[in-house]
This record gives structure tokens, C-alpha cells and sequence, in this order.
């Protein structure tokens, strides 16, 4: 089986490409799905890139939400289908409230890129099946509202609940509440984070590693854990 995993461009997406790269790159079959369907051509999980979808007027992420094509996502994603949020993608799960509370303004109000150290919290994801909890990995973060937040009761239950997927470790680099970098819905297919593993699939153009200048490629187990996830439910 090879995997087929969309890959939907909103107006204003900047790294759809990169996105259906690190699928190739996984071994699976990259689609390119258009914000304005309501046809998902039956890929088997999706991913939202990354960028500023519709020049995140209003609210980043919050048009996107109501793009035609999320009404399709919310319900494979409701039956099980691996969908993965990144940054922009993140920020529209949580306002199409696919995922808990909300993203806002960094609390230092500026642009940030930097390589980001993260903290694994939860392996049993759709996609974080290839790390392990605990283990610290690096990839590169870009971002202008990743400031994660949540009421009390809902901060409570996510920590209780194991739904925390990544924390940022060294420096938050956002100002986001208990460090939170990426968090999962409850049934694991669900996952949204700030940083950008689709910039780090391949040596040369990753974050600096101890080994070599660029050689981080940390970000590929993100899509290699959704190949598997797959497969092994093919099989």
C-alpha cells in the first residue's frame, strides 16, 4: 500500500510545497487538495500547512476555518482520518474547534524563527508513532501568534488527559501556556504544533546538528509515523 496524504492550500499558504515534499520524502503519495472543495479525492490523512491563510485577517486561521473544504476534514477527522495542523494548520484546528483552546499574538509581540528544542510528551499519535516520550528533538519554529492558551478547566484536562504532544524546552519561545508547543485530540489522529517538521526531512536544510551544519532532519518521523499508522491499518 502506498499511502496518500493531501495536502490543502488555502489563499496564503507558503508551505504546502514543503509539506507535500516531506510526504514524498516518507515514502507516501503527496495530494494536492484546493480550500474551495468539498472533495478530499480520497487520500487516507491530511495535512494544513503552514503560512497566513487568507492574510489571517480577523484572527490567524479563523476564515480558513470556514473554508468548504474543513467541513470535509472535520468529518473524516470525526471518523478517523490522521489530519496534522501545522502553525497556520494549527491554528485553524483549534479555531474550527477540532482541537481545545486557541492560539494568540506571541506574548513578546514580534516575529519569531529559531530551531526549537521540543520535549516528546506523547508518542501514541497518528504522528509521533516514530519518537518516544521524553525524547528531545530539534526543528525549526517560525511564527507570529503561537502563544497556545486555555481556560483553567480546559488547561486541566488536557495535562490530565495526556494530550500535550510537545513542549518547548530551552526557551518558550511564544509565551505559551505551561510550554505547550503541540497537543493531540483525544483519539490521537488529531495533532496540531506551532513549529514546522516539513523544514527539516532532509539533510542539508535541517537545524545544525552536532554531526554536520543542516543535518536535522527530526521533522521526517512526523510523516513516517502517519505512513505506518496507515499501513498498519491496511494491513
Amino acid at each position: 500500500m502506498t499511502a496518500r496524504i493531501g495536502v490543502i492550500t488555502f489563499p496564503g499558504s507558503l508551505d504546502d510545497r514543503d509539506a507535500q515534499r516531506a510526504v514524498r520524502v516518507a515514502g507516501a503519495e503527496p495530494v494536492a487538495l484546493w480550500h474551495g472543495s468539498h472533495d478530499l479525492e480520497g487520500v487516507d490523512a491530511v495535512i494544513l500547512p503552514g503560512g497566513f491563510s487568507y492574510g489571517d485577517y480577523l484572527r490567524a486561521g479563523a476564515i480558513a476555518a470556514h473554508a468548504p473544504i474543513m467541513a470535509e476534514v472535520a468529518a473524516a477527522s470525526a471518523k478517523g482520518m490522521p489530519v496534522l495542523g501545522i502553525c497556520n494548520g494549527f491554528q485553524m484546528l483549534v479555531e474550527a474547534h477540532l482541537l481545545p483552546g486557541g492560539l494568540i499574538r506571541n506574548a513578546h509581540q514580534q516575529f519569531i524563527r529559531r530551531d526549537q528544542k521540543l520535549r516528546v510528551e506523547n508518542a501514541s499519535t497518528a504522528w509521533t508513532n516514530a519518537f518516544t516520550v521524553g525524547e528531545e528533538i530539534v526543528i525549526p519554529l517560525k511564527n507570529a501568534d503561537g502563544g497556545y492558551i486555555a481556560d483553567d478547566e480546559t488547561l486541566r484536562r488536557i495535562e490530565g488527559e495526556g494530550l500535550v504532544a510537545f513542549r518547548y524546552l530551552g526557551v518558550n519561545p511564544n509565551g505559551s501556556l505551561n510550554d505547550i508547543a503541540g497537543i493531540t485530540n483525544e483519539h490521537g489522529n488529531v495533532l496540531g504544533l506551532m513549529p514546522h517538521p516539513e523544514h527539516a526531512v532532509e539533510p542539508g536544510f535541517g537545524p545544525a546538528t552536532p554531526a554536520a551544519m543542516r543535518s536535522g532532519i527530526d521533522g521526517l518521523r512526523f510523516f513516517q509515523s502517519a505512513v505506518s499508522a496507515l499501513v498498519g491499518q491496511a494491513a
